[in-house]
């Protein structure tokens, strides 16, 4: 817990926050207050978003009111400060931009269901492939002693894990194949991914430039 001391930076930045969240606040409750209808009020998502923005800072409050108490009893306390990071959505609804751009991905969000289903099919299938490639490799295919560990492909899932990062070009480099069979099955990977990840992309940005269109005109 950080002390709040006064004059000290951490309490001005404290008392930035609180007059921060105060403005907030007052916004909330008059749009609560004010809204032709009361139940409505909670069936929208961005007023819900609002909420869940400020209450950390209350949350932060009460720990402090009690901080005499066992810290124990405060973990899940603490664990939704991470609600804090939701203000940031906050600025969407003033951004046309922002908001064509949610509007193209509820648009295409079949098309986004199919793109991640395939990579899901994709890295579980060539996942297991590399882990059978690679998981016994010969004494005359190990590595250089010390450069890397013998077998990376250590299970499934850390061959799944190899996978989906070179699906996405990433290639952090930090596993590679070294049998001749899991270099094919690597080249097969690098080939297909790009397919994989090409062909729903483009129905995707399709529908963004017709809602980039539509909301121009």
């Amino acid at each position: 817990r950080v002390a709040i001391t006064a004059g000290g930076i951490n309490f001005w930045l404290f008392a930035l926050d609180a007059m921060t969240i105060g403005w907030f606040t007052v916004d909330i409750m008059l749009r609560m207050v004010s809204w032709p209808q009361f139940i409505e009020y909670w069936k929208d998502f961005m007023n819900l978003l609002d909420i869940f923005s400020v209450a950390p800072f209350y949350i932060e409050l009460i720990q402090l009111a009690t901080a005499n108490e066992s810290d124990n009893n405060y973990d899940f306390l603490r664990a939704l400060r991470l609600i804090r990071v939701v203000r940031v959505f906050k600025f969407v609804r003033h951004s046309e931009s922002m908001m064509v751009i949610l509007k193209a991905v509820v648009k295409a969000r079949h098309e986004l269901l199919v793109l991640f289903v395939s990579i899901f099919l994709f890295v579980i299938t060539f996942g297991s492939i590399m882990f059978y490639l690679e998981h016994d490799v010969p004494e005359d295919q190990m590595p250089p002693e010390g450069s890397r560990p013998n077998t990376p492909f250590s299970s499934i899932l850390m061959s799944c894990w190899w996978v989906l990062v070179s699906v996405t070009t990433v290639g952090f480099g930090d596993m590679y194949p070294v049998t001749t069979a899991g270099k094919f099955a690597g080249s097969v990977v690098l080939c297909l991914g790009i397919i994989c990840l090409a062909l729903p992309m483009t129905i995707i940005v399709t529908k963004f430039s017709i809602e980039f269109d539509r909301e121009k005109s």
